[in-house]
């Protein structure tokens, strides 16, 4: 244990790498938005994260091995950031929370969707999406399934509640 670590505690030594405010949103977006550069991350979520605060979250992500960074080939001055196994590693966690905000929490449905969705699949849909992440992020293979991906269906049904309230509105 280091002086900087409060304890040994994994749960503490957990939540002094990701227990910001912003760090898990930024390995949200990775995993769920598909999104690897920095402009993608800093425009591309909601919350509205700061240029510095992005750039030092990113520099942290990526010390603690949760997160990598290469160049981008179609682009000699851009990077491309990849989830680690590590970064992977914390897909349960991530559904786990969306399922207790998407139960306890007024979350919209458009953003709850996805939870509701990985709440109900549990563990198996998750390994199947740690699968996929595996691949984008990693280049590991997988066998391919029949049919859509998970992260096809959580897009899907993401764009059809989108569609259905535009459609409300239009009515």
């Amino acid at each position: 244990m280091s002086d900087l670590q409060r304890s040994g505690c994994p749960i503490n030594l957990t939540l002094e790498v990701v227990g910001d405010k912003w760090s898990l949103l930024i390995i949200r977006d990775m995993m769920f938005g598909n999104r690897r550069h920095y402009r993608e991350l800093l425009g591309g979520s909601e919350e509205g994260i700061s240029s510095n605060i992005l750039a030092d979250r990113l520099k942290t992500l990526l010390a603690a091995g949760i997160i990598s960074r290469d160049d981008d080939p179609s682009h000699k001055q851009k990077g491309i950031y990849s989830l680690t196994e590590q970064g992977i590693e914390l897909l349960p966690i991530l559904a786990q929370m969306a399922g207790w905000g998407y139960k306890y929490l007024p979350v919209s449905e458009e953003l709850g969707i996805r939870a509701r969705l990985l709440m109900e699949g549990g563990p198996k849909m998750w390994a199947e999406f740690m699968d996929e992440l595996r691949e984008i992020h990693l280049g590991i293979k997988r066998r391919k399934k029949a049919g859509p991906s998970v992260g096809e269906r959580l897009q899907a049904a993401y764009q059809r509640v989108l569609a259905e309230q535009a459609e409300t509105r239009r009515s």
